[in-house]
């Protein structure tokens, strides 16, 4: 009798097993980082978008701005809403646009924190995973760069998400800019598993405070205006988990505004360099709170008894502030 081959058979189990991993990465949940509090239990940051430059269109001055009240507020780290570099991202990991726009721009002692960065459009038309990758991380340790991850700091727990691949127009009518969609097809797959996951972990956060960051809008009143693709896909899932803010950039301008069918506030920091005077579409007086058509950053308190934001100009003079308070334990 002829001895019997396990040759077919191991290649279907390897087959299989690497088929089984790939399935299981698809469906990984979100990377996530602890971020520690101070000693009584509250965190401060700020939140810079669209801003990679080589320090023009004042990203020099919103930078020092920004170390300034970084000091004064003692901020634990600094939130990046996207558009890290302009106008095409970064060409690999020895870009000098690297130095040029983050590493030697944002060189406060208070700026020397970890920086929490999601990607934006601009950044797709590079080598995306340049920005992804580790080797900038040695470069400078400050750099945190990932499509989508969550940061839980105690009381509060950020949802990072990459929000480009949402943009039909980006794949429908790219016009002359070429994207690196590496990683993300089948775009559809990637979506579908990205909402999931993001749902899977609002509903198991305990977080007394939930914010979520992306770079696109939801609610703008700016350029940009509205991302229909997110009010239809992703606004519903931050509705139904009660996220308390939507963090973004896109937009060059500083903004705030309220939403009129439940507590979820929407915010727009996307003054880091470039802004465009003069460009807004106003909104009903009830739901927009603060819009500002220059440079400038937000800075975020959050304690046991509340959350308060700021937004700042060049000069560092704050030009809006908000607060709110939620009971930390249900009564009922």
């Amino acid at each position: 009798m002829a001895a019997f081959s396990t040759k077919p058979m191991l290649l279907f189990v390897t087959f299989t097993a690497i088929l089984s991993l790939c399935l299981v990465l698809s469906l990984a949940e979100f990377q996530r980082f602890l971020q520690p509090t101070k000693a009584d239990g509250s965190i401060s940051f700020l939140v810079v978008g669209d801003w990679g430059r080589r320090g023009g269109y004042n990203q020099s001055q919103v930078a020092q701005q920004m170390g300034i009240i970084g000091d004064k507020l003692d901020i634990d780290f600094v939130i990046s809403t996207g558009d890290n570099f302009y106008d095409d991202g970064l060409t690999g990991v020895d870009d000098p646009a690297f130095d040029e726009s983050f590493s030697n721009i944002y060189t406060a002692p208070s700026l020397q924190r970890q920086w929490y960065t999601v990607l934006g459009n601009h950044d797709y038309r590079g080598d995306v995973l340049a920005q992804l990758s580790p080797i900038l991380r040695k470069l400078d340790s400050r750099w945190l760069c990932l499509r989508s991850f969550i940061v839980d700091a105690e009381i509060v727990e950020f949802f990072f998400v990459d929000t480009t691949p949402f943009s039909d127009k980006y794949f429908t009518n790219p016009k002359d800019e070429v994207y690196d969609w590496r990683g993300v097809l089948p775009r559809d797959q990637y979506l579908s598993n990205l909402l999931k996951e993001l749902d899977l972990a609002l509903k198991e956060s305990t977080a007394k405070w939930k914010i979520v960051v992306g770079h696109h809008t939801i609610r703008s009143a700016g350029n940009h205006g509205n991302t229909v693709e997110l009010v239809a896909q992703l606004l519903p899932i931050l509705q139904a988990n009660n996220v308390d803010f939507y963090i973004n950039g896109h937009d060059h301008c500083l903004e705030h505004i309220s939403s009129p069918d439940s507590a979820l506030q929407f915010l727009t920091s996307g003054g880091g360099s470039k802004a465009w005077k003069g460009d807004i579409d106003w909104w009903n007086p009830t739901e927009m709170k603060f819009y500002y058509d220059g440079q400038g950053f937000m800075s975020v308190q959050i304690t046991q008894a509340g959350v308060d934001i700021a937004f700042y100009d060049i000069s560092g003079r704050v030009l809006h502030k908000w607060g709110t308070n939620k009971q930390l334990y249900s009564t009922i």
